[in-house]
Formats: C-alpha cells, structure tokens, sequence
C-alpha cells in the first residue's frame, strides 16, 4: 500500500535560557545585555513514523510531549535538525489557532491567502470562498477584520478553510477542543467524510476517548519520544493508564475521608484521586421523579448531579462521567467542559434513555484540566447503581427492538 507520512529518526531542536541567565534588568546591563548560555532542549527526537495513505493516525500525551512540534514538521511550517519527513501529496493543515492568519485582514481575505498558501489557485479559491464561509457560519463577519473575531470564530474559519482546500494529508491540532458542541459535531463528520474519501489524517488531541473514536492507530509522545504506538484501544489504555499513576502522584495524604450521600466511604489513594485543586462535593442519582435511587429500570430517564468547586486558577476544567459495568467494561464515557464559582456550582449530566441490560453497574466522576493533562479530582467506583429488566444475552445494551420478517423468509 502507499504510505503517505514517511518519518526517519525524525529530531527537532530548541535554544532555551540557561540556569545563568541574568534575573534582573540591572544584572543584564551589567552583562552589557548579553542574555547568557543558550540550553539545547530537543522537543521531537528520534521519531520513525510510516502513516499508510487513507489511515487516520491519532497523537496523544501531555503538554511539552512535542505533538504540535511533530505535526508543524509534517505540515512544513519547520524543518527537522536532524532526520527525514517525507509527505506525498498535498496537506491542509489546521495548527495551532489561527497561526497562519493575519489578525488586520478580514475574514476574506485571510480565506485567499491562506487557500492560496495551501496549493490553491485564486480562481480555485475564489471558487470555494462561499462553501468555506457556509461552513464556518461566519456571514456576518466574514469582512470584518480577523482581531475582532473570538476564539471560537477563529478555529471555525481555520477548520473550514483546511477541509475545503481538497488535502490529501490533513494534519489537525486540536480543532476540537474549541467551539460549540454543534460545530465539533460537524467537524467529527467532515473527518469522517474526508476518512471515507481516503484522505490521510493526523490528529492531535488530548482526549482518549475521540481519539479512540476517530483512529484506526495511534501515537503516545512522551518527552519528545514514541512512547508506544499501535491500535487505539490498546495505546490509549497505556495512556489512561500512566495518567492514573500520575493522578495518585498528586493525591495529598491529609485529605479527611468523606461519605458520598448513599453512603460509600471515599478514601484518598483508594477510591477518590487527584491534586484537589478543583473539587467535586456530593454526587446523586436521581430518577424520573427528581429522587434519589440506586436501582432504575432499562431504558428510564436518569440525572446525574455533580456539586463541584472550581477556583479561577483551575478554570476551565473539564467534568467527565464515566458508566462501567461490574465486569469493567465501559458503557458510557462523556465529558464537558465547564466553569463554576469557587465557592461552589452544580453540573447535571441528563441520560434521556438508560438502555442498558439487568446488571450491576457504576458511575465513575471526574474533573480535570481542560488541557486533561491534571486530575483534579477523580471518585472511583463510589456510586454504584443497579438496572432491572430484561437481559441482553452477552450484550450491554437492551434497547426496544423487534424482528420482522418479509416474503420467503419464516420464523417459527
């Protein structure tokens, strides 16, 4: 098969400010201006990569682990100091936020540069102006100046420009972590669009669970290394994995057992994790009828309330509810990003239909960084709950079905 992305021992490096560097404006006078020794600190190094043409390839792991560095490599925004990168075709590349827009131009004319910059002609791009601009939902402002766009407009307009420029490789620098949930959901399918046209992607996040989505083989960089590289389940397992030992890393000693309202002890380095820096206070379950239950009927409406404390310097944060069966196996992972008063806010999670089969199950609550990179406050296998109903065979899930069967076919 074709491979579209060829890495060789692939290495980039930066100059940093060294231990000797004057703190002062009097010191570095004093220097007669000179700033000190230059440290070497290699952001990407010795990466071997091979992206077969129409896989989409996910990279996860922490802030400083050298995804955007990796991906500006691949883009051509920057050349490796040492090593090879080798890209067929051409790329539509998403990077950091608006990095390649001009803030005094309008909307427009950002459009025409940047689609030119990409490989278009100005009779292409003019071709496609109207299409991009639809899609970003930017008709009001598309001739205003690109300073007077928020973040969110920003991110919309790069996304819809990068998809619109016919890539053969499209690189994306978490898209996705910005803007409305109705716009992340039309990005998901546009790159599900550009999957099924054979497009190449390389896809930049945080999340586990849309890289999970979205992958057919994933990436961990780890300090500007392969940490692992294989299916999605099993890297992000990895991941999830190394995340959780440094969530225990952080977990105080001191911090006094609590009870949640059902009355399950939550016991720090047992059962609750994380540096405390946000918190979640009481969780409950409730029912159709805004009552606290433990037990529910497949296919009933359930909430789940979060009681949580953010403090400024911890905000955004993103809360998560995770639903685990008693086997461990994952039925549900969600998240959202949110924001509260330090002195205390209330996050609901609504499940219009709980389908799952008669078990045993529970929820796992979180809240993290909005980066995922810090576990503020994780409960672990604190608020378990039962279903009743009828079972699934070996499945999870116990939707209302039915058979029907057509002409020359017959049931007994």
């Amino acid at each position: 098969m074709t491979t579209a992305i060829t890495l060789r021992s692939v290495g980039k490096h930066y100059g940093r400010a060294g231990a000797d560097r004057p703190q002062t404006l009097k010191e570095t006078t004093l220097r007669g201006f000179k700033t000190g020794r230059k440290e070497r600190f290699w952001a990407v190094q010795d990466v071997s990569l091979d992206v077969t043409a129409g896989r989409t390839v996910g990279i996860i792991g922490p802030n400083g682990a050298g995804k955007s560095t990796l991906l500006r490599l691949i883009a051509g925004v920057e050349r490796p100091d040492s090593g090879t990168v080798e890209v067929q075709g051409r790329i539509g590349a998403l990077l950091e936020l608006g990095a390649s827009f001009h803030l005094e131009l309008t909307g427009v004319e950002n459009i025409m540069l940047s689609s030119v910059v990409a490989g278009l002609t100005r009779r292409e791009a003019r071709v496609r102006l109207p299409d991009i601009v639809e899609f970003a939902q930017l008709e009001d402002f598309i001739d205003s100046p690109l300073r007077t766009y928020s973040t969110g407009m920003v991110m919309r307009l790069a996304f819809s420009i990068a998809s619109h420029v016919e890539p053969d490789v499209l690189i994306v620098d978490e898209a996705l972590s910005v803007g409305d949930l109705s716009f992340q959901q039309r990005c998901i399918e546009r790159m599900y669009a550009f999957r099924a046209a054979g497009v190449t992607i390389m896809f930049v996040s945080h999340d586990p669970a849309r890289i999970r989505e979205l992958c057919d083989e994933v990436v961990w960089l780890r300090g500007g290394r392969v940490a692992a590289a294989g299916p999605p389940m099993e890297v992000t397992a990895r991941y999830v994995q190394s995340q959780a030992e440094a969530a225990r890393r952080l977990t105080p000693r001191d911090v006094p057992d609590a009870y949640t309202p059902a009355g399950v002890k939550l016991e720090a380095h047992r059962n609750r994790f994380g540096s405390l820096e946000a918190q979640i206070g009481a969780v409950r379950i409730l029912n159709a009828w805004n009552e606290p239950c433990s037990t529910m009927e497949s296919g009933s409406p359930v909430r789940l309330e979060m009681d949580v404390a953010i403090p400024d310097n911890a905000a955004p944060a993103i809360a998560s509810a995770t639903v685990r069966r008693a086997d461990e196996l994952i039925c549900l992972d969600t998240y959202r990003e949110v924001r509260a008063q330090p002195q205390g806010g209330r996050v609901t999670l609504h499940i219009e239909r709980l389908d799952l089969a008669a078990g045993e199950y529970v929820f796992d609550v979180g809240l993290y960084s909005g980066d995922w990179t810090r576990t503020y406050d994780y409960h672990f296998g604190a608020y378990p709950f039962s279903v009743t109903g009828r079972a699934a065979g070996a499945g999870m899930m116990a939707p209302p079905l039915s058979w029907s069967v057509g002409a020359g076919v017959s049931t007994r």
